[in-house]
């Protein structure tokens, strides 16, 4: 059975859906609110240039005393592509959880489109598409049948549209030529695209996909990645959260590193790839001897692979470190510091290196 998605409404919620693999078709997925609710963002009532996602002091503490989150302060900035990172047991899809309000925090506040979470849910996630751990499927049915049910629970979706939302949908997803084929029967990364397909039938203004590439061939990547970067440029605030961190640095314009519950950094890309030294690279036909040459000088961490040696920068002046090379007679034919990556970020910030379990 597929793993509930994040358009679900709150467990206990009067119109909760069913097991979406029944296969006798009882509970729709989750339709959204109608607008003009009270709290309803697009009534007005939401500040207007708030951060699009606010916490402060966010917390969850499950039974057993484990701490999933640890006092987060996090701020998503409007309109940014905002990559939310962290090793395997950080805290990221319990965060994402409390976002989407299926679960209640332990303390502190969570502030989606300027309102309260859990408390305002039924108001702010009609205008939030999500895609968490995998998306809810009707098995049985076709990828447009599926499609077709998830707006027709829409209770502000119009039926006279559906047909042609439904359409566009699969075809921005990828999807097109294989709607016919029944879900069950859908590899894991068309399954993802469905799910996206789902989060995009209706304009959102804040998207939230949780490893939304997870069991895509390098072209699906790219392909969703066009398609975030796109929606972004739409004017949706899109909040990514994954495991590839040079998808991450491809992608999204803000970030957030998480480790054992706890925020250790955030903002925009380039600042945190910045606050990182960058790898001293020295290209020569004889990487023994500059290995040994750039130990002696303090380099730390010297990798030397072929015609390339790398390692981290000393504190002392790197003309001196070049002098050395030359005068041990290493035949030096490139000499740079190559621009720290994300992922030095992330290793400088974590002390760790980045568990692809994510």
């Amino acid at each position: 059975m597929d793993r509930p998605s994040a358009t679900e409404r709150e467990p206990g919620d009067p119109g909760d859906p069913g097991d979406p693999g029944d296969s006798t078709g009882r509970g729709d997925p989750p339709g959204p609110a109608a607008p003009g609710s009270p709290g309803d963002p697009a009534s007005g009532d939401a500040p207007v240039g708030a951060s699009v996602i606010d916490t402060r002091g966010l917390t969850k503490r499950y039974r057993g005393g484990q701490l999933a989150v640890d006092g987060l302060d996090l701020t998503v900035p409007a309109g940014s592509v905002f990559g939310f990172l962290g090793p395997n047991g950080s805290g990221k899809t319990t965060t994402i959880r409390m976002l989407m309000g299926l679960i209640q925090p332990t303390s502190g506040t969570a502030r989606v489109l300027g309102h309260p979470m859990p408390r305002a849910s039924r108001a702010v996630l009609p205008h939030v598409g999500a895609l968490i751990e995998g998306p809810a499927l009707y098995g049985f049915l076709s990828g447009r049948d599926n499609l077709l049910r998830y707006d027709a629970a829409d209770p502000v979706a119009d039926p006279r549209t559906r047909r042609a939302r439904v359409e566009a949908a699969l075809e921005r997803v990828g999807l097109a030529a294989a709607a016919a084929k029944k879900a069950k029967a859908y590899s894991l990364g068309m399954k993802q695209r469905l799910g996206l397909a789902a989060a995009l039938l209706q304009p959102r203004e804040l998207l939230v996909l949780d490893e939304p590439t997870n069991g895509l061939d390098p072209q699906g990547m790219r392909e969703i990645r066009t398609l975030v970067r796109e929606l972004a440029g739409d004017g949706t605030t899109v909040f990514l959260s994954s495991h590839l961190l040079d998808e991450i640095e491809q992608v999204c314009t803000h970030a957030a590193v998480m480790t054992q519950g706890r925020l250790i950094a955030q903002g925009a890309v380039a600042d945190l790839a910045a606050g990182a030294r960058g790898r001293l690279v020295v290209t020569t036909p004889d990487p023994g001897e500059a290995a040994r040459v750039l130990k002696e000088q303090g380099v730390a961490d010297v990798v030397a692979a072929e015609d390339r040696v790398t390692g981290e920068p000393p504190e002392r002046d790197l003309a001196e470190v070049n002098a050395a090379l030359v005068t041990a007679g290493v035949r030096v034919r490139g000499f740079v510091v190559e621009r720290a990556s994300l992922e030095d970020a992330f290793v400088a910030l974590t002390g760790e290196g980045f568990d692809v379990a994510g």
